[in-house]
């Protein structure tokens, strides 16, 4: 996936400007596929010329006028191609995954301290992801269908969260022995 299809998707939603766009990256997107402000920006300019997103300026009362973006009918054509084709396996890249790999050669005590922290980094993000489920999604059962997809995504979000504190628990409960339970 490029950061271009990102930037439709999000456009497809609601028409914004860079900043609303970074924002929003920041928010939500971001949890799935990250990107710098300058990236956003960068990329929105190739979109521009490429003419998959239109732009045009908003005045604004005391400030300079901003640019607002909206996707254009050859973006939305960019994107239903881009729904077409097959997604390939994602590559998982853990640098946690190797330094257990690395435990026979390292020091244990370190390692269990980062696994910690990653545990508790899981337990933080779930909690985010579980307040944005209550807070936009309370009845499950009523999304309307252009909001399955937003719903669906974070719904993976939760799972995996959940499966990363289960990783941690287990590797805990493995290095860090019976005398470790309490102390994840």
């Amino acid at each position: 996936m490029a950061l271009e299809h990102a930037i439709l998707v999000s456009l497809a939603e609601r028409s914004a400007s860079g900043y609303e766009l970074a924002r929003r990256f920041d928010a939500s997107i971001g949890n799935f596929w990250k990107a710098s402000h300058q990236q956003i920006y960068r990329v929105l300019a190739r979109m521009e010329a490429a003419r998959l997103v239109d732009c045009r300026a908003v005045e604004q009362d005391g400030r300079p006028d901003k640019k607002e973006y909206a996707i254009t009918d050859a973006g939305r054509v960019e994107l239903a191609d881009y729904t077409r084709t097959p997604t390939s396996p994602e590559v998982l890249r853990s640098e946690l995954a190797v330094k257990i790999r690395a435990l026979p050669f390292g020091d244990p005590t370190t390692i269990i301290d980062d696994v910690r922290r990653r545990r508790e980094h899981h337990h933080a993000t779930l909690a985010y992801y579980r307040e944005s489920a209550e807070r936009f999604y309370p009845d499950p059962d009523a999304i309307e269908d252009d909001q399955v997809g937003a719903w669906l995504v974070l719904r993976g979000g939760i799972l995996a969260e959940q499966a990363g504190i289960s990783w941690c628990d287990e590797i805990l409960d493995r290095l860090a022995g019976p005398e470790g339970h309490g102390t994840r």
